[in-house]
């Protein structure tokens, strides 16, 4: 199975990594600096269980997708509309694209761009880019995927490689349930510039977040998206798995990048304002990262 990576920041990585590592032919497309490095070196996986230098194929252009079976979107959710046009010429016409993206509205935003299927996949894993071709992985490691005609194909290669999938009927759920996860997480650690677990015990911390979940389930329940499972025992296990794990908005603020805030707090603050759901601590979270964004 031929598999393209577009967006090869520390996620596609990871799971480009696992697969190319169990034999799948993998094309990584990503910034020059990290491209050079896995041309020279291959990618160097860091994992809890093995660290390998793994060879693959990397370039910076659309183009390395050429011939791809599956493609693997990991953009900035800023990005999905600028990077699906890009690629778009690129593709077959039987090209599965899986949407491994922060965020519930992307493979819909792509979809509308694409003939293509493409499929909303929900991600759970902690890594992070250590330096150029080389992705470091803290914990987890699994994927919800919806159903179409190529989803059962990737999943049974997947589980072959080491990588946990599991094909949903009700992914858009599975997205929102992620969706409050990184909502009570993400900005928090980014302001405080804190990791999970060490947050978690902060002084009113906990209260915070349990405001930040409620007002994510009222604004879920107005939209009709039913949130599978205990969307606070959700944010118990994340503390739990990965206590020393900051979030990606804290990563992206420490790096001087810019964050996918917009698409996580504030992607609830819009929706609420639509349905006239008051979302208040989402607001001051979203505000807040907004204000720190370009800062040293």
């Amino acid at each position: 199975m031929k598999v393209a990576v577009m967006g090869a920041g520390a996620v596609g990585c990871y799971f480009g990594g696992m697969l190319a590592r169990a034999g799948h032919e993998v094309a990584l497309i990503g910034r020059p600096a990290h491209v050079e490095a896995v041309r020279a070196r291959g990618l160097y996986l860091e994992a809890r269980t093995f660290q390998e230098h793994i060879p693959m194929q990397a370039g910076t252009g659309p183009d390395m997708a050429r011939g791809a079976d599956i493609v693997l979107f990991c953009v900035k959710s800023a990005d999905t509309e600028s990077a699906g046009r890009a690629l778009a010429p690129h593709l077959g016409p039987d090209t599965l694209v899986l949407s491994l993206q922060n965020g519930v509205d992307n493979a819909e935003r792509l979809q509308a761009l694409l003939p293509q299927t493409v499929v909303p996949a929900v991600v759970y894993v902690a890594t992070e880019m250590a330096g150029p071709g080389h992705v470091k992985h803290h914990g987890r490691g699994e994927l919800v995927i919806g159903p179409s005609a190529g989803s059962r194909r990737y999943a049974d290669a997947c589980a072959a490689a080491g990588v946990p999938v599991e094909i949903s009927d009700n992914v858009i759920g599975a997205l929102w349930a992620k969706l409050i996860v990184n909502c009570a997480y993400n900005a928090l650690s980014a302001i405080a510039r804190m990791p999970y677990g060490e947050l978690y015990e902060g002084q009113g911390i906990q209260q915070v977040m349990r405001d930040v979940v409620h007002e994510c389930l009222a604004v879920a329940q107005a939209e009709g998206v039913e949130v599978p499972g205990d969307s606070w025992a959700a944010v118990l296990k994340i503390v739990e798995t990965m206590p020393t794990q900051f979030s990606s908005t804290a990563q992206d603020l420490m790096r001087g990048k810019a964050t996918e805030i917009d698409y996580l707090n504030g992607y609830i603050e819009r929706k609420g304002r639509e349905r006239a759901i008051a979302t208040p601590v989402n607001r001051v979270l979203h505000a807040m990262v907004k204000l720190l964004e370009g800062r040293p």
